[in-house]
């Protein structure tokens, strides 16, 4: 086969047949599509639950190690993002414990734009500010969330995966994901509402129309 040839079928193979390769055969190029696939949403998680792009850039290297170590436990039933997502999340749930036990300060979230997170669209300077504005405080709220409601609006919002794949990721009952999110919405509003004051454009209420707060986190 060409190499040309070579190329785009490898590239035109599934997450679940690329791993499946990696299980069986070691396969290196296999191994680099997929981390050529899912590094930037790896590290856009990772640095949003630790709140620290310097961290995220580390766990995402180290998901992506466990993911080669580990390959022999990969099933051919198992959906490769959810494997890949469970491995991402219980390493940022071990680094959140560690700097909890080290009694260290959360730090302020960082330059996240480096892990992949869209820039605000190039409006008027007024609305730049605001949607910057409003994000920043959304990426400082979502710190102060504990792990499992910072999870689910990651999940949900940021990465935009659906309710059912969370409930496969985490190993809960779709009903329970649903609450989780409406709780962490709600916990996320609280923390929020009283870092606006009636001269900034709040996510709650301000002048002009308000985006609602599932948007703005979608935004980051």
């Amino acid at each position: 086969m060409r190499a040309g040839n070579f190329l785009s079928s490898l590239f035109s193979i599934t997450d679940e047949q690329a791993m499946w390769r990696v299980r069986t055969q070691d396969d290196p190029q296999a191994f680099a599509q997929l981390v050529a696939r899912w590094e930037r949403p790896v590290l856009r998680v990772c640095a949003r639950m630790t709140g620290d792009h310097s961290r995220g850039e580390d766990l995402k290297q180290e998901t992506f190690t466990r993911v080669f170590v580990h390959r022999k436990e990969y099933r051919p039933d198992m959906k490769f993002s959810t494997w890949l997502w469970r491995i991402a999340l219980n390493l940022c749930y071990d680094e959140l414990r560690r700097v909890a036990r080290r009694g260290e300060c959360p730090l302020e979230p960082d330059d996240l734009s480096a892990a992949g997170v869209s820039e605000p669209s190039e409006a008027c300077p007024d609305a730049r500010l605001v949607a910057e504005e409003e994000s920043e405080l959304v990426r400082q709220g979502l710190l102060r969330l504990p792990e499992t409601s910072r999870t689910v609006l990651v999940l949900r919002y940021c990465e935009g995966c659906k309710l059912r794949e969370i409930a496969e990721i985490l190993q809960l009952p779709l009903t329970t994901i649903s609450s989780r999110i409406a709780v962490a919405l709600a916990q996320l509003t609280r923390i929020l509402q009283p870092k606006f004051s009636e001269q900034k454009v709040s996510v709650i209420k301000g002048s002009g129309p308000p985006r609602p707060l599932p948007t703005i986190v979608q935004s980051l």
